[in-house]
């Protein structure tokens, strides 16, 4: 192929949801709603956990550094997303669609992370309760942190160093409303094979890896759970994991499939709308599925209000 007779490109065409015009007026209601109610509950999150000396503890820790996955994720997707849906589709420069894609991906593996290490916290606290403490301290609650948010952000970007590799001339036009991984390599004039099994080996130790460890956690735990003969003990602990167990399904659940393997033949429909559940729905869900779900953020909130 000859890449120096053709055009390349330098900004990207965001359709957004073209095919879908009569959801537009829909869509511009709600999602300026969605973006409100995810910005404002996760800093709740985060205010009620740094404010309140009850929720010093690993697990609300933890729970902080998923707030901030959240709103990073929304912050990088939302906005922009409601302008290409008003303007019925519009244009980014290509280094600008690369940035979006790679704080996104930074967020999202940092969110799986997160996920298994809260897991992990759960699997302590209730299997070793008498050491939980010594286990799971501050220190290396800090520390897990610090190398879960190195870990999204290195990994993405040795994937970013491939595709900036890759020659995109031709089309410039993404059927999307962001810069979502499949669409951009859909762009490529080069030969993808290697960098989408670059993408599945990744998905092995970051995708794969913290879900096994969390249902190998959550086995443990039903063991432990069921050993107890006392019925109000077993409903305390499964309420403990309750809202955890929620998140992880909602966000595997929305997932998974989209990046195990980016067939360049999926429908695009049907990546869209999954793709406004973890850009969207789950960033703004999850506070609230712990706000509502866990007594001690509830007795916060209300200890924060009634003053």
């Amino acid at each position: 192929m000859n890449i120096i007779n053709q055009t390349i490109v330098t900004e990207i065409i965001l359709l957004g949801f073209w095919d879908f015009p009569n959801l537009k007026t829909t869509i511009l209601l709600f999602l300026p709603l969605f973006l409100i109610v995810t910005v404002s509950g996760n800093i709740m999150i985060i205010w009620l956990v740094v404010s309140n000396s009850s929720l010093q503890s690993p697990m609300y820790f933890f729970l902080t550094q998923l707030s901030i996955s959240d709103l990073l994720v929304t912050t990088v997707i939302v906005p922009n997303t409601l302008y290409v849906i008003y303007n019925e589709g519009g244009t980014m420069s290509f280094p600008g669609c690369i940035i979006q894609f790679y704080f996104f991906a930074c967020s999202e593996t940092t969110e799986y992370l997160l996920l298994s290490a809260m897991g992990y916290d759960r699997y302590l606290a209730i299997c070793y309760p008498l050491r939980y403490s010594s286990f799971m301290n501050h220190m290396l609650c800090i520390k897990l942190a610090i190398i879960i948010w190195l870990l999204g952000f290195s990994v993405q970007l040795i994937l970013i160093i491939s595709i900036i590799q890759l020659q995109f001339c031709g089309s410039n036009v993404i059927d999307h409303f962001f810069c979502d991984l499949s669409p951009l390599l859909e762009l490529s004039c080069s030969d993808t094979n290697i960098i989408e099994m670059e993408i599945i080996i990744l998905c092995v130790p970051f995708t794969f890896t913290p879900l096994l460890s969390i249902v190998v956690f959550y086995v443990y735990i039903v063991q432990v759970a069921l050993a107890i003969s006392i019925t109000n003990g077993r409903s305390k602990v499964f309420s403990t994991c309750s809202s955890h167990l929620i998140v992880v399904s909602i966000f595997y659940g929305s997932l998974t499939g989209i990046y195990v393997h980016p067939a360049k033949k999926k429908s695009m429909v049907a990546n869209k709308i999954a793709s406004l559940l973890y850009t969207v729905l789950t960033p703004m869900i999850n506070p609230i599925i712990y706000s509502l779900k866990n007594r001690d953020i509830k007795k916060a909130l209300k200890k924060c209000v009634a003053l």
